[in-house]
């Protein structure tokens, strides 16, 4: 596929998550408690997931359709600090799970606790490694 193809496809698609995203706002301001479309179920709780996905889904997909080329390249230090941040934070996220005892339900499966007490120790060990890297492994600053 050229590059001219692949723009084009991110500008479709950037129309499509923009409808996706205005029938997420209609349904946020409906009392409709569910709806069922091709097997899977929506509920109102989310909605707002939904909507922030679009969001950056729509922004990635309009900057590859409009701007290809001219993407400017991260610095690998960059990189590596930005991946142990968002570690960082899913792990204090799974610690707040396990801490306030919340459900996760996922598509109607209830995510057990055990399964956050993993999460903690596997994203953990990735911002330890990702900032260790980013400080002291072959990661020169430029």
């Amino acid at each position: 596929m050229s590059h001219y193809s692949l723009r084009e496809l991110a500008k479709f698609a950037s129309g499509l998550v923009t409808a996706d995203f205005l029938w997420m706002l209609w349904f946020s301001q409906t009392k409709i408690a569910s709806i069922t479309f091709m097997g899977a179920t929506f509920t109102q709780a989310m909605v707002g997931p939904g909507l922030v996905f679009d969001i950056a889904l729509f922004l990635m997909l309009v900057h590859y359709g409009w701007h290809i080329g001219k993407i400017p390249g991260m610095r690998e230090h960059t990189y590596v600090l930005v991946a142990g941040s968002l570690f960082t934070v899913v792990a204090v996220t799974h610690l707040f799970r396990i801490f306030t005892g919340s459900d996760l339900i996922i598509m109607g499966w209830d995510s057990p606790l055990w399964l956050s007490w993993l999460g903690v120790a596997v994203t953990s060990y990735l911002a330890y490694l990702s900032f260790h890297f980013a400080m002291f492994g072959g990661i020169r600053h430029k």
